[in-house]
C-alpha cells in the first residue's frame, strides 16, 4: 500500500470527518459564544461593574508595560463564555433527556407470538400456526377486533 493509498484510508475514516465537522460547527459556535459575551453580556455588567480592566498595566524598567489588565479581562471573558456554554448545555441535554425519556415511555407493541404446541414464533394475529399448522385459541385481541 503506497504512501497516497494510506493517506487516502485515512483521511476517508468516518472520524476524521466528523472531527472536521466538529471543528467546522465549533468555530461558527464560537463565534456566536463571543458575540453574546462581548455585545451581550459585557455590556449589561459594565452597567453595574463599570470598570474597565485593560487600562490596568504597571511600569517596568523604561518603555516596557506589564499589561495585567488585558489579562484580567480575557479570565474573565473566559469565565463569562464557560458559564455561558454551560448553561446552554445544560438546557440543552436537559431538553434531550425528556425527549429521550418519552420515546422510552411508549414501547412498541408486540407483532409476534409464541405457538404453544411447536413453540415458534407465529404473527400475534394468527389463527393457525404457520410451522405446525395447529389451530391456535383466539387471543383476546383478536377477538376485541371482531
Amino acid at each position: 500500500m503506497g504512501f497516497i493509498d494510506e493517506f487516502k484510508s485515512f483521511i476517508s475514516r468516518g472520524n476524521v470527518m466528523d472531527m472536521a465537522v466538529g471543528v467546522i460547527i465549533g468555530g461558527a459556535f464560537s463565534t456566536i459564544i463571543n458575540s453574546l459575551v462581548e455585545d451581550v453580556i459585557s455590556p449589561i455588567l459594565g452597567i453595574f461593574g463599570g470598570v474597565n480592566f485593560d487600562t490596568l498595566s504597571v511600569s517596568l524598567m523604561g518603555a516596557a508595560t506589564l499589561n495585567y489588565g488585558k489579562f484580567l479581562t480575557a479570565v474573565i471573558n473566559f469565565l463569562i463564555m464557560a458559564f455561558v456554554i454551560f448553561c446552554m448545555m445544560k438546557a440543552v441535554n436537559g431538553f434531550m433527556a425528556k425527549v429521550t425519556k418519552k420515546e422510552e415511555e411508549t414501547p412498541a407493541a408486540p407483532t409476534t407470538k409464541i405457538c404453544p404446541y411447536c413453540k415458534s414464533e407465529i404473527p400475534i394475529d394468527a389463527t393457525r400456526c404457520g410451522h405446525c399448522t395447529s389451530q391456535l385459541e383466539e387471543t383476546p385481541a383478536a377477538a376485541a377486533e371482531a
